[in-house]
């Protein structure tokens, strides 16, 4: 007796759909697609109890005719390819032709449209999968896919959504996702009677980018551009004060399509170099613009997932464009609440949409958004920068002697005394490293240092390692080491445990290299030879590290990515103690 045997087509077109539909946020971004490839220029999104109820989406765009209509509920039924060769090439959101028949077997599904410059729609009507009606009506240019009643065949899957407030977040995040590279699109979203959100098309693509990254965020937008061999990168990235614990605010896009990608996501960190602390996400748009034969967007059925075909060279220009976008901010004791922008809003802009939140209205800041339809834009302009170019600042004492408190033209300055130092001692060496000109100061008494036998065993192996970075060790015999030789950079330090965690490196990375290496021990160096928290600083070794500090290529973040200062303004400090409403 045979055991395998042919799904039925039912059941295959509901095992497709929990694939494709996860959830109610799943059909808008599915039908927003197909929308935007009907180049629409109106898209309208109605819900109900969050998606659970009903789903409609209504567009302007080309629509379909009677044949179409019937011919789109079949399984790889689709206008956006012909040949296997297109997959190389594909330009269109949509292409699979999976999910508009995944929608309709497990839903009540109602689509009515009408081709522009034709005088009759058609409406069609299935429930499971299965046809009930199609009729002749009228109906405005363009199509409408009502969906009710999602999963109701599947409690099992239905069980699984969550609240119906938690599936609107969710929409919501996926309307405005769709919507940065668009500005030229409308879009309307609502909540039963209740409107939820307008993006109204402009030629000024600032608009958007407030609602989806939050409003302080997005004043503090830096932007630029990056273009080499056929590839452009556009990047909206906030300052790392923003940084998140989840990457839950970034956002990339190629070609225009929201992507899910580790790689970039590696990329843009990597941009963001030691400004961020580990563990951290940034708040960064990244736009990609690539010929779609260097791309394969056939990886998953939901078209979140992307290979590229020379990842090396994305992986580098990402690096750089963020890098770039980032260092104006680099040199300036400017803090959060004066952020730089690339360029001023004209007094001309267009009125901003509308969000309600509960039962306030809000307006968002204008800030930058993703130049797809735009011109490249200028080099990012920085304010003056005070401290750096013109102002000294005024060194009024220590607190805690934790922190150097200086008086700004602006407000107040705070130095973490231990952050800045680290970041000069680290800079400073690795200058010396990369000239190899590294000082080495002999000790007249060697020191004793003790270790296990795991660690002593590293350290034979490994010990020319130690010895690049300017820290001779000798087997005295048994466990324990003589500790011969230091650079002179270093003062005042714990050489068991630096040498300690020069151990645990070395068997964290495997085989030794030391221009790989190089970093990561300079970090471990800078650390524990930087002025401590609680060390009492004079005056004048106050004055001669805020100079260090100011020539610094990276002076607003350690090494480890934590901030150096935090500028306090007089409006600020006003505000606090109500001298100001």
């Amino acid at each position: 007796m045979n055991t395998i045997r042919i799904l039925p087509e039912k059941v295959a077109s509901q095992i497709a759909a929990g694939e494709t539909i996860e959830r109610p946020a799943s059909v808008v971004r599915e039908l927003i697609d197909n929308s935007i490839d009907a180049k629409a220029s109106r898209i309208s999104v109605k819900t109900e109890r969050g998606g659970k109820g009903l789903i409609k989406v209504a567009d302007n765009g080309i629509g379909m005719s009677r044949d179409d209509l019937l011919l789109c509920f079949e399984r790889h039924a689709t206008s956006k390819i012909r040949t296997a060769s297109d997959l190389s090439a594909v330009t269109s959101f949509g292409f699979r032709g999976e999910a508009i028949p995944s929608m309709c077997s497990v839903s009540r599904m109602q689509i009515t449209s009408l081709p522009q410059k034709e005088l009759l729609g058609n409406r069609v009507r299935i429930s499971g999968g299965k046809l009930l009606a199609i009729e002749e009506v009228g109906a405005p240019p363009g199509t409408i896919v009502e969906i009710r009643d999602l999963f109701f065949n599947i409690p099992a899957r239905r069980k699984f959504l969550k609240t119906p407030r938690t599936e609107m977040n969710h929409i919501v995040d996926t309307v405005l996702k769709a919507a940065m590279p668009f500005p030229n699109i409308s879009f309307r979203l609502e909540e039963g009677q209740k409107g939820i959100l307008h993006l109204p098309a402009s030629q000024n693509p600032h608009l958007r980018l407030s609602h989806l990254m939050g409003r302080t965020a997005g004043q503090s937008i830096l932007s630029s551009e990056n273009q080499q061999n056929g590839l452009h990168v556009a990047i909206h990235a906030a300052p790392a004060d923003f940084a998140r614990k989840r990457a839950d605010r970034l956002f990339v896009y190629v070609n225009g399509r929201n992507i899910r990608d580790r790689f970039v996501t590696k990329a843009i960190i990597e941009g963001y170099g030691q400004r961020l602390m580990t563990g951290r996400y940034p708040q960064a748009l990244v736009f990609i613009t690539i010929d779609p034969a260097q791309i394969d967007v056939n990886v998953h059925p939901t078209k979140q997932e992307i290979k590229f075909q020379n990842g090396q060279r994305v992986f580098s220009t990402i690096a750089a464009a963020v890098n770039k976008t980032l260092t104006p901010a680099s040199h300036g004791f400017s803090g959060t609440s004066q952020p730089y922008k690339t360029r001023s809003t004209p007094e001309t802009t267009p009125p901003a949409p509308m969000i309600s939140e509960g039962n306030e209205t809000r307006e968002p800041t204008l800030t930058q958004a993703p130049p797809l339809t735009q011109p490249p834009f200028p080099p990012p302009k920085s304010a003056p920068v005070p401290f750096v170019d013109t102002e000294t600042p005024k060194i009024i004492g220590q607190l805690g002697n934790m922190y150097i408190l200086c008086q700004m033209k602006e407000g107040l300055l705070i130095v973490d005394q231990h952050a800045a130092h680290e970041r000069i001692v680290y800079e400073n060496l690795k200058d010396s490293l990369l000239s190899a000109k590294v000082e080495i100061q002999n000790l007249l008494i060697p020191h004793e240092m003790e270790f296990s036998l795991k660690e002593k065993g590293i350290l034979l192996e490994n010990g020319d390692v130690l010895s690049h970075f300017g820290i001779e060790l000798d087997h005295f015999g048994g466990n324990t080491f003589l500790l011969r030789a230091v650079p002179a950079l270093l003062k005042n330090v714990n050489w068991q445990t630096l040498v300690s965690e020069f151990i645990s490196k070395l068997e964290e990375g495997g085989p030794p290299d030391p221009t790989h290496m190089t970093d990561e021990a300079v970090k471990i160096m800078a650390c524990h030879g930087a002025i401590r928290a609680g060390q009492s600083l004079t005056l004048t070794e106050m004055t001669h590290l805020m100079h260090e500090l100011k020539r610094m290529d990276l002076p607003t973040n350690c090494p480890h990515g934590r901030p150096i200062f935090k500028n306090f303004t007089y409006f600020e400090m006003n505000k606090m103690f109500k001298r100001i409403v």
